[in-house]
């Protein structure tokens, strides 16, 4: 292959790279306005979320369109074929992330004018807190191929699994409790069940990290404590 061939096949990787940082930028920062939009009930800082989601899904789009036209053309080897392969992954989280985070907006818009106290937001809140953490500590992992941080945001997806587990139990309480709750608090078990979901897709994202520097997806079950199917109130339970 003529080096100026290579030096182009360099640039459409490097490219590919840029996308993905892009996307990770934008879908990091509609997660943090997404929740500090619930925690202030700021429906206008709810909408800018919204119209954000469709600059992600432009850059998701394009990031396929040339995944696939880079292995059409130069069709690629090992590491070269896994790196094309892995952008079209990551950029496939990243977008249903940016709509985890664009849900989370919607449900603030529908109960920005509803009286309750902030305590009982704080739970989505520090989801939401590891959520984001995940999400910066994985993206940093994939731009510097570094396997092992990928592997410690994997093992910490059980973390937010039990804190969704504890803040269900707790909302169908509250529900319980006064039927007057019942219309907010479900909007927020959505919000939580969107920031569970946020903490899968970096979870995923951090599996595409090890198989693009190794070749191999990690080994064992995920670290998975999500029992919200199972879970059961008993009626005057605190």
């Amino acid at each position: 292959m003529a080096d100026h061939i290579v030096t182009s096949y360099d640039t459409d990787l490097e490219n590919l790279r840029r996308s993905i940082s892009e996307m990770g930028g934008i879908a990091e920062k509609m997660v943090t306005e997404a929740t500090d939009a619930l925690v202030r009930r700021d429906s206008a800082l709810a909408q800018s979320v919204i119209l954000a989601d469709k600059r992600l899904d432009a850059i998701q789009h394009d990031i396929e369109e040339r995944s696939v036209l880079l292995i059409a053309r130069r069709q690629p080897l090992a590491i070269d074929l896994r790196e094309t392969i892995s952008a079209i992954r990551v950029s496939g989280d990243l977008e249903r992330i940016g709509d985890l985070a664009k849900n989370v907006a919607k449900r603030v818009v529908a109960i920005s004018d509803q009286p309750v106290g902030q305590k009982i937001i704080l739970g989505v809140q520090h989801m939401s807190d590891l959520a984001e953490a995940q999400l910066k500590d994985v993206l940093d992992a994939y731009a510097s191929r570094d396997v092992k941080a990928a592997h410690d945001v994997w093992e910490r997806d059980g973390e937010i699994d039990a804190l969704y587990n504890s803040l269900f139990r707790e909302l169908l309480t509250y529900m319980m409790e006064d039927p007057r709750n019942i219309s907010f608090c479900t909007h927020l078990l959505f919000c939580a069940k969107n920031v569970e979901r946020i903490g899968d897709h970096t979870t995923n994202i951090a599996e595409t990290i090890q198989y693009l520097v190794t070749g191999e997806t990690p080994a064992g079950d995920r670290p998975k404590n999500d029992a919200s199917n199972y879970a059961t109130v008993t009626p005057g339970a605190a």
